[in-house]
C-alpha cells in the first residue's frame, strides 16, 4: 500500500538446497559398533581371570544409552529449528490483517514538526485529525483536506489508506505546543456520512520481512518487529 502525501501542515503521505551425500555419521554408535567393541574387549581380557559376562552387559547397556541419548538430543535440536521456522512462515498469514502496535502516541519537541500515519480503513468525505494531550483534551486539530481532481477541484473522497501527517506544534489558541508526549485520533465522515474514528497505531500489514531469525511486519511505511505489535486482528 503506497503511502500518499499532501499540503505543509498536513501530508498523507528461498529456500536452498543442499545434496545428501549420504555418508555415515560416524559420531553415532550403531549394533556393529557395540560388538567390535565387545570383541576387543574380549580379545585384550586376562584368560586366567575372564571378564564378568553381567559386566560386560552393564557396560553395552550403558553404552546404548548413552547412544540413545545422544540421538535424542539430536533430533529435539532438529525438531526445535523446523518448528522455528515453521512458526516464522506462519507469520506470512498475517499479510492483510490489522496490526494493533498498542499505543497511539508521539514525542513532540517544541519548535519542531512532528509527523505520523495514521490508518483510515474507510473512504475519507471530510474530518480532522485531533492531537490530546495527556489528559485527553484535545489541543489541535489537523483538517483533512481532499485530493484535487484532473480540473484542479477539490474531489468528493480521499480512498482508504495510510496517510501521513505533520504537526508543527502548533496548538488550537495559536501558541507553540510544550515538549512532551501528545496522542493522535481522528474523527471524520464516509461518503455515506456515516461517523468514523480511528488513530494511529493501528494499521494493515503489507508484508512480512526476516532477518537473522527475526520476523519483522510493514505496517504503514516502516518495518517494525513482530514482538512489538500487540494484536492482530
Amino acid at each position: 500500500m503506497a503511502i500518499n502525501s499532501y499540503g505543509d501542515n498536513l501530508a498523507t503521505n528461498g529456500v536452498v538446497g543442499t545434496a545428501s551425500t549420504g555418508a555415515k555419521d560416524k559420531t553415532a554408535l550403531g549394533k556393529d559398533d557395540f560388538m567390535k567393541l565387545l570383541l576387543v574387549e574380549l580379545q585384550h581380557q586376562d584368560p586366567t581371570e575372564p571378564m564378568d559376562s553381567e559386566k560386560i552387559l552393564t557396560q553395552t547397556s550403558q553404552l546404548a544409552s548413552l547412544e540413545s541419548a545422544e540421538n535424542t538430543n539430536t533430533a529435539l535440536e532438529e525438531l526445535a529449528g523446523s518448528l522455528g521456522n515453521s512458526q516464522q512462515f506462519s507469520t506470512i498469514a498475517a499479510i492483510g490483517k490489522t496490526a494493533d502496535l498498542g499505543s497511539n502516541a508521539i514525542a513532540h519537541d517544541e519548535g519542531s514538526i512532528s509527523s505520523f500515519e495514521v490508518y483510515f480503513p474507510e473512504s475519507i468525505a471530510s474530518g480532522n485529525v485531533e492531537i490530546l494531550d495527556t489528559e485527553g483534551n484535545v489541543v489541535s486539530t489537523i483538517p483533512i483536506t481532499m485530493p484535487e481532481d484532473a480540473n484542479g477541484d477539490p474531489a468528493d473522497k480521499r480512498d482508504a489508506g495510510v496517510y501521513q501527517f505533520d504537526w508543527n506544534g502548533e496548538l488550537a489558541g495559536g501558541a507553540s505546543a510544550d515538549s512532551g508526549v501528545y496522542y493522535v485520533t481522528a474523527s471524520y465522515n464516509d461518503p455515506d456520512g456515516n461517523a468514523q474514528t480511528t488513530r494511529m497505531g493501528a494499521y494493515p500489514i503489507e508484508s512480512v520481512r526476516f532477518e537473522d531469525g527475526a520476523a519483522f511486519v510493514k505496517v504503514g511505511s516502516n518495518y517494525v518487529p513482530l514482538d512489538q505489535v500487540k494484536e492482530v486482528y
